[in-house]
């Protein structure tokens, strides 16, 4: 319901000069962060929550603003409050985001997308200019629901930050080339997604642009402040 990262001119001097046993040292507190990372409780939590939801491609432009919600015993559930702009991008695109979402859960498809060893190698790859450990992701498969690219982790915690990165397969033959960077915050004792940012090529209409926000009402049946 997780383009390969540069490494700053001061990491790479770093890298460059540092003792080998400097270098371990970061080696080991990265892998340290993979490997609090991978020990986490990835289980979705019941969630209420707004978003907003903003997509373009060439003149159109549409946004929508919606209710979801999820429960392991309901499943996943939008209403849209409030909508404007381009019919087709709110009906082909904003509601196909959200209906999409929707069918990867009913299917069962979450387990599938995880970040986790049975979906990806990982392989550490230095340190951000935020002090973020920098981790390359491969999909052990091509699938839509698992992403080519690299993730950032906090390197104490080893809460997830960032991913972002190109969709391992094509959603279908009249969307390809998806690029994702989706943002993550701890809400409430979990790691949940706060802001997605999205291109593909639609056919025929070449290149659409989303940005997604959310907004947490209730983490597991309490109100999020």
């Amino acid at each position: 319901m997780r383009p390969v990262q540069r490494f700053s001119f001061a990491v790479l001097l770093l890298v460059t000069v540092v003792a080998p046993t400097a270098l371990a040292t970061i080696r080991d507190s990265a892998d340290d962060s993979i490997r609090q990372f991978l020990a986490q409780d990835d289980a979705q939590p019941a969630y209420r929550a707004e978003r907003r939801l903003e997509a373009e491609t060439g003149s159109r432009h549409g946004w929508m603003q919606a209710v979801t919600s999820y429960s392991p015993q309901t499943g996943f559930r939008y209403e849209v409050t409030a909508e404007g702009g381009s019919g087709f991008i709110r009906n082909r695109v904003l509601r196909a985001v959200l209906d999409g979402e929707r069918e990867v859960i009913e299917k069962g498809e979450t387990t599938r997308s995880s970040i986790a060893l049975d979906n990806y190698t990982f392989q550490v790859n230095g340190v951000d200019d935020n002090g973020l450990v920098t981790v390359l992701l491969t999909p052990r498969r091509q699938e839509r629901v698992l992403v080519a690219g690299s993730m950032t982790l906090r390197p104490r915690e080893g809460d997830l930050v960032c991913l972002r990165g190109r969709l391992a397969k094509n959603p279908s033959f009249w969307t390809k080339n998806v690029d994702i960077v989706r943002h993550y915050k701890r809400i409430a004792g979990s790691i949940l997604p706060v802001e997605l940012e999205s291109k593909a090529q639609l056919r025929p209409f070449g290149t659409a642009a989303l940005h997604m926000t959310y907004r947490y009402l209730e983490i597991n049946g309490r109100p999020i402040d």
